[in-house]
């Protein structure tokens, strides 16, 4: 399974990593320089939830981030669990 919610569907990003070096110029230097560039990658902060499912009467596993979790709460896990069923996926 991907590093992917399953209700909100982030997926991890790319992004750089900066290396700077040097005395910033409010400390009497010449400046901060970049001094190496990396790649990197932003993963979404997702965990591994039980949600008691009580039109099924039992818990379901979900991969979800804390906005995902805030989505359940606000809709509830029934809406959620019938949208994410209607795209095909496997709860």
């Amino acid at each position: 399974m991907p590093r992917q919610c399953q209700v909100t569907g982030k997926i991890p990003m790319r992004g750089n990593s900066y290396a700077i070096r040097g005395i910033a110029k409010k400390k009497k230097g010449v400046g901060l320089k970049v001094t190496g560039i990396k790649k990197r990658r932003f993963n979404p902060n997702l965990m591994k939830k039980r949600f008691w499912y009580n039109e099924e009467k039992r818990f379901i596993m979900l991969k979800v981030t804390p906005h995902a979790m805030r989505i359940i709460d606000r809709l509830g896990i029934n809406a959620v669990v019938r949208e994410m069923r209607s795209r095909g996926e496997k709860v």
